[in-house]
């Protein structure tokens, strides 16, 4: 929500980070760039990633956000991507709730080289259920696993997909079994300078209820130099074109900041 403590630490973080592209930003490359936005890059980073929505399907008058706080840690061969989401949610009782969500943690190994045209990545997934409140996560241990593609078509334009799949396993016997499915495509075309469009709506399904929210996003981001780190920064508004089951997303902000480090 717009007032959340997470929505407006985002906010204010893209701001200063704004206002810092004219003193530490130099001309990135377009492997920089490329590198930056790549998901099975071989770095070290921290990435605050904010979902702001606010129209939801079937729940008038109310909001939602959710802050990803995601650390990325790797060697040549296997990335370790930990997920942490802060979120306030509609309480069903017409008030919001805020906290801790469900814990997501995905350890890709790469079945290329590094300096493959094309990598692929694939690797177990864990959820634990550090939910706060019941309205923010599932109760349940989830497992399962993804599979990650990523392509640089030309040196400009980057395209890349990430599949998971979840299933309940363990967890809080009163609540309903999970199953979930989830495609995100998405592409990054350079523009120079740095700077770049983007599309990466992430897709949904619900296996267990036949709920699904397919977004379609457009938005712009840039790669800057602060210090020997690399930072990412992008805004990309997302419009859900087809959906079924309601607290749906119809229009949400996806706002982000990467920070890769390089390995010492």
């Amino acid at each position: 929500m717009t007032g959340t403590p997470a929505g407006r630490l985002v906010r204010c973080a893209m701001a200063l980070l704004a206002l810092a592209i004219p003193s530490t930003a130099g001309a990135q490359s377009a492997a920089e760039v490329a590198k930056a936005n790549n998901p099975l890059a071989p770095v070290t980073a921290v990435n605050l990633h904010n979902y702001f929505v606010p129209t939801l399907y079937g729940v008038p008058g109310q909001s939602a956000n959710a802050m990803m706080v995601r650390g990325v840690f790797a060697t040549s061969r296997m990335i370790l991507r930990a997920t942490l989401p802060l979120s306030t949610v509609p309480s069903g009782a017409g008030d919001a709730v805020s906290g801790l969500g469900d814990f997501n943690v995905f350890d890709a190994f790469l079945l290329t080289s590094g300096e493959s045209k094309t990598q692929f990545g694939v690797g177990p997934l864990l959820v634990i259920p550090t939910a706060t409140d019941d309205v923010l996560g599932t109760g349940k241990w989830q497992a399962g696993g993804a599979v990650v593609a990523v392509s640089n078509v030309t040196p400009a334009v980057l395209v890349f997909g990430l599949v998971t799949y979840q299933h309940s396993f363990a967890g809080d016997s009163a609540r309903a079994t999970t199953s979930v499915v989830t495609a995100q495509p998405g592409a990054v075309f350079q523009v120079g300078g740095g700077y770049y469009i983007r599309t990466s709506g992430i897709w949904q399904w619900n296996t267990e209820t036949g709920d699904y929210a397919i977004p379609i996003g457009l938005g712009a981001g840039k790669v800057m130099r602060a210090g020997k780190a690399v930072l990412n920064l992008f805004l990309e508004p997302q419009f859900t074109v087809l959906h079924e089951g309601v607290g749906q997303p119809a229009f949400q902000m996806f706002a982000g900041i990467m920070a890769q480090f390089p390995k010492r």
